[in-house]
């Protein structure tokens, strides 16, 4: 048996895109997924391809969008699939609070870089302790840490943490709207 791509069995063909219009649960969930999967992405790209290597900070900016992906294809799904409103409700929320949480560790991240507070000691301030020359030599030959109040890259003055920043409140607005939109129907 022949189905148009998008249609579930619970829909006589309509389109994804028509359905994730009609139902903001879908819509908001799949515009996460999307943003998430890209800025992960992303974050990989500039690691790979460029070889901008993560600070610490960075790296644990990522675990949100490790958690979003999952959770915005699983609340997608659910919407998808006609789920009751308080599981879709439920998820959005998780979203929104993941994605505005991970807005405010870039925010402190790029507070970091900008010198405008003291970052965690273990990716900040000086980088070798006192000691004798050859333990000196034997650190610097064995650990390369990347600093977290140092910028490697930034374009039209943000860094990657202010893009985070922008990213996740962009997320949190998508599935904000996408829980009061549900609330309502």
């Amino acid at each position: 048996m022949f189905r148009e791509p998008g249609v579930t069995s619970h829909t006589t063909a309509i389109p994804l895109p028509a359905r994730a219009a009609e139902n903001p649960a879908l819509a908001a969930s799949l515009a996460v997924f999307v943003i998430a999967l890209a800025a992960i992405g992303g974050a990989w790209f500039f690691q790979i391809v460029l070889n901008i290597l993560p600070c610490p900070l960075c790296l644990e900016q990522r675990y949100a969008y490790y958690m979003a992906i999952p959770a915005a294809a699983l609340v997608a799904i659910a919407a998808a699939r006609g789920a009751p409103p308080p599981l879709l409700l439920a998820g959005l929320a998780v979203l929104a609070f993941a994605t505005l949480a991970n807005a405010g560790l870039g925010t402190y991240h790029a507070g970091v870089e900008w010198g405008f507070w003291q970052g965690p000691t273990d990716c900040t301030g000086p980088g070798i302790g006192p000691g004798n020359a050859a333990d000196l030599l034997k650190q610097l030959d064995t650990v390369r840490v990347i600093r977290c109040d140092e910028v490697q890259w930034r374009f039209l003055g943000l860094s990657l943490a202010g893009y985070n920043v922008l990213i996740s409140l962009l997320m949190a607005a998508i599935a904000a709207w996408g829980f009061v939109r549900t609330a309502r129907r």
